[in-house]
């Protein structure tokens, strides 16, 4: 498509990458490659992580965007140890599963990460599907499913199997090794959430490059295509996304800016989000299947009640989605199920004018993301130019006839692949972070949704009365754009002190919101050592204690290092109370500094970014808290004795001349406790546990796929070996004998297939095969050589009468233009003399035995002969044509002046160059005369 500015040829193990020169302009170099280095380094995938649907794209040399299947299921079917995806090509396989077995079927798990127990939508998630035990994990308080003692997993792990799969498909896709990723995530992912994502990434053996959000990731798309069209007038872009289990509203700015590194490049900015948690097609589809077990219920044809019956209900929600797609284009339509309970089958009338009644609280509640979007963006709808539609459940007649009311417009944009979008999105973005790759520059700056403060008592006095003031200050503001980082300076503390990191004001969610949003309260941040350096270093200048925080490309919130800042910061000195400008302070990461995460994932998510230098405690931990102990260096500037300058210098000279002090920097270690409040993340123990169960369902489905895939093999080998005794070529070729035994051992397998072979092991069934293949191995091959003599004879023959005419056409050549030796074509006659023999004879012997005996013609022998005679003439026909001319003799009776013009014609022959030769020159009529000897 013309962005990705990386080539590579696999057959030639080349790869050609375009650079800028040092004047300014392309050169094309080419690097020869080594195909498993290729395979290794260059192909990265995208993942458009939906709530029901996800989608793949890959970026590799030749392919520059390419989704890999369009539209994956997302339900994990998990039956005896089995994970089962069901692609949207493969949907009756998908339905199937899902209603034969609903209570090992897994889907919607986006809402269940990151989540407690306690949480309204895991309440909610027990609700829409009943068939699901949902269980409390003592330890972190979030939930598993327990399907039995031995089936239990995580959401995380779930969604591990997920992307373990899904890497399958792109790596066969890709065909080859795929490790590097990007993964999209809705818009109003909390850090807990987020951490979950990259924790089920890691399950699966994922590097993630950026956890994307899915706004911003269609948002990329559509500027990608479009950057022609963008200049330095802003451009404000509302894309709606009404997908399966959510609805989101984002506003875009698309703008031109000047950047140092690459000049002026497009780019796009996060300036409002708006959305809904719980609006999306999934409810419409919940709706609709009620209604039809209530008209179910109302027909009276069973006693029972549907609703009671999961394998019922999972019919029903698979009519109610074909239904909402087919009333999005008729006004009616006849619903049915086949059997559907008790052999009783189903059938019932629904108008979209029903379906538009039953989800009319749900169309209430389209405009409302819009409005956020602008609030937040602080936009009026006359500054929108356009409002484009993503996601599957936009195509609702009703969606759309209510959006377009409210966001005032002539039309609706949809002028995007609303499924592919940000799948699309989110793999330019791969190949932009990726190594392998270069491409056309797109600045992204996204936007923090939810405001994040810190918190701190200070104790202050008044009246000789001391008292502990609580104090917050914003450290990321609502729409704040990131990637960023920040500095908070702490510079009226001498002694231990703790602070807290949580989510700022929330007040524009709703309270339902609110509920489901989990822990307000991030992390707790306690630094103890403090008093003691500075009672051990008491005439010391402290400069501050400097928290570093950093909101990385994911959106996820860490603290980089806390030290002693080098500058006095007035943030927390008593000035202003209000909340510090959004600004982002520039950082030079040093060896000395040493990074402190929260957990596994965000170390692993950190040193992706090489910010920082990570640490690992081997501490234990001692409490159910999670607490994450490292030691950092507290710098503190002492002022050395007798290091002040003697000399006297006027006061206007001072003012103008100031010698700087000299100062010396003191370490001293203290130590950061860092308490999780919101959700623990797994123990390293947890995450190797996860890994290795994700592991042993990939050796077992690989394993099931082996043994499937040999029991085919084997019986199709017994129906084919059958049939193939009957064949007239092969009843040519095998004895009575042969065919008896053969067609006995045939029986006796097709038997044991009968009564064990579908019990059977793998090792078992390819035993089984091998012996019937090693029995007709004979009369396969006698079959085979049969089959292949004609062509392979007549081949030969042709060579021979090839071979015999260019050796009488060479030995034809006059002397004097002779450009063979003697050896050559006496080598050349005896192989052709030596073929002749032994093919008159092999073939004469071979006349005498039955076709029943093993044939002493061979194919292989054949092609031996054919290949020699091929490499004697093509050798003489290469010699021909590259030989030098010789030079002719000179004549006695020539004159000087004659003698003068043949030695300039000599000197002319020897400079003469090869095309010319073939052009009729003089110096070219010796190697033309030889040619038409041997033609």
């Amino acid at each position: 498509m013309g962005f990705i500015r990386c080539w590579a040829c696999p057959r030639l193990k080349t790869m050609a990458v375009l650079v800028r020169g040092t004047s300014n302009c392309f050169k094309l170099i080419t690097a020869t490659l080594y195909v498993s280095l290729l395979a290794v380094t260059v192909a990265v995938m995208s993942v458009d992580l939906g709530s029901e649907w996800m989608k793949m794209a890959i970026v590799k040399p030749g392919v520059p965007m390419e989704i890999v299947l369009n539209n994956w299921n997302v339900h994990i079917n998990l039956k005896i140890s089995q994970i089962f995806l069901c692609a949207i090509n493969a949907h009756l396989l998908c339905t199937f599963q899902s209603v034969k077995n609903p209570k090992t079927v897994y889907r919607h798990l986006q809402i269940l990460l990151g989540k407690k127990h306690d949480n309204l939508q895991v309440a909610l998630y027990q609700k829409r599907f009943l068939e699901h035990q949902l269980q409390k994990d003592p330890m972190r308080g979030t939930v598993y499913f327990k399907n039995s003692e031995e089936m239990q997993y995580t959401p995380e792990e779930l969604l591990g199997m997920v992307l373990n799969y899904s890497r399958g498909l792109a790596q066969d896709f890709a065909e080859q090794p795929i490790k590097d990723a990007v993964i999209t995530v809705p818009a109003f992912f909390n850090q807990a959430e987020r951490r979950a994502v990259l924790q089920a990434a890691q399950m699966a053996g994922l590097k993630v490059l950026q956890l994307i959000n899915d706004n911003t990731a269609v948002a990329l798309n559509y500027g990608v295509f479009r950057r022609k069209d963008i200049d330095n007038t802003a451009k404000n872009v509302m894309f709606y996304d009404m997908g399966s289990g959510s609805t989101t509203a984002t506003i875009v700015t698309y703008q031109t800016v000047k950047t140092k590194e690459s000049g002026t490049q497009p780019q796009l900015q996060i300036r409002g989000v708006g959305f809904d948690r719980g609006l999306g097609g999934f409810e419409m589809d919940l709706r609709l299947r009620d209604h039809l077990a209530k008209l179910f219920n109302e027909q009276k044809k069973s006693k029972k009640d549907v609703r009671e019956n999961h394998r019922a209900m999972a019919k029903l929600l698979k009519e109610a989605q074909r239904l909402k797609t087919v009333l999005s284009a008729n006004v009616d339509f006849m619903a049915q199920v086949e059997g559907l309970m008790d052999d009783i089958d189903f059938k019932a009338k629904v108008t979209r004018a029903e379906f538009e009644k039953l989800c009319a609280d749900l169309f209430e509640r389209v405009p409302g993301p819009v409005q956020d979007a602008l609030t937040a963006a602080e936009m009026k709808l006359d500054e929108i130019e356009q409002v484009i539609l993503v996601g599957g459940s936009t195509r609702v007649p009703k969606v759309q006839e209510v959006l377009l009311k409210a966001v005032r417009k002539e039309e609706l944009g949809k002028n995007i692949n609303a499924d592919e979008a940000a799948a699309m999105g989110a793999v330019y973005q791969a190949a932009a972070l990726s190594k392998a790759f270069k491409v056309k520059p797109f600045l992204v700056r996204d936007a923090t949704v939810f405001p994040i403060q810190v918190e701190f008592t200070r104790e202050t006095e008044e009246d000789g009365i001391k008292t502990l003031k609580q104090n917050k200050r914003v450290l990321f503001q609502r729409m704040a754009p990131y990637p960023q980082r920040k500095v908070i300076t702490f510079n009226r503390y001498n002694d231990d002190f703790a602070f807290d990191i949580n989510y700022g004001d929330l007040s524009f969610l709703s309270q339902e919101d609110i509920s489901v949003f989990g822990s307000l309260n991030l992390t707790t941040v306690k630094l103890s050592g403090v008093g003691s350096s500075f009672q051990k270093h008491a005439d010391a200048e402290s400069k501050g204690i400097k928290a570093h925080f950093n909101m990385d490309e994911s959106g996820l919130l860490l603290l980089d290092r806390v030290k002693l800042g080098n500058t006095i910061s007035t943030l927390f000195g008593g000035g202003s109370s209000e909340p510090a400008p959004n600004v982002t302070e520039p950082i030079q990461v040093t060896a000395g500094h040493i990074a402190i995460f929260s957990k596994t994932a965000f170390a692993k998510h950190l040193q992706l970014t090489n910010e920082a230098k990570y640490i690992p405690t081997s501490k234990k931990l001692e409490s159910p808290d999670l607490i994450l102990k490292v030691t950092i260096s507290l710098l503190l500037k002492e002022e050395k004795d007798g290091e002040k300058s003697e000399n006297i210098e006027p006061e206007k000279d001072a003012e103008k001349k100031v010698k700087p002090q000299k100062k010396s920097k003191i370490s001293e270690d203290i130590t950061v406790e860092l308490v999780i409040r919101d959700i623990l993340d797994p123990t390293s123990d947890e995450i190797t546990s996860s890994k290795k169960k994700l592991q042993d369902l990939t050796d077992r489905d690989l394993a099931k796929h082996e043994r499937e895939k040999t029991l085919n093999s084997l019986e199709a080998f017994i129906f084919e070996t059958q049939d193939k005794l009957y064949q007239e070529d092969y009843q040519l070729v095998v004895s009575e004998e042969e065919k008896e035994q053969i067609s006995a051992k045939l029986s006796e397998a097709s038997e044991w297939m009968d009564e064990d072979g579908y019990t059977a092991t793998t090792k078992q069934l390819k035993e089984k095969l091998s012996q019937l293949k090693s029995l007709c191995k004979d009369v396969f091959f006698r079959v085979e050589e049969r089959r292949k003599w004609p062509d392979r004879l007549a081949a030969l023959d042709s060579m021979l009468n090839t071979s015999s005419f260019f050796l009488k056409s060479a030995k034809l050549i006059p002397e004097d233009d002779q450009i063979f030796t003697e050896v050559e074509l006496n080598m050349l006659e005896k192989v052709i003399n030596e073929t002749t023999t032994w093919k008159n004879e092999t073939v004469s012997e071979q006349e005498k035995r039955t076709p029943k005996e093993r044939p002493v013609l061979l194919s292989k022998d054949i092609e031996s002969k054919l290949a020699l005679l091929d490499r004697e003439v093509n050798y003489l026909l290469n010699k021909a044509k590259f030989a030098k001319p010789k030079a002719k003799a000179k004549a006695k009776n020539s004159t000087s002046s004659d003698k003068s013009s043949k030695a300039n014609n000599t000197a002319e022959e020897k400079v003469v160059s090869p095309t010319e030769e073939s052009t009729g020159t003089k110096s070219g009529r010796s190697n033309t005369l030889a040619v038409r000897y041997l033609v």
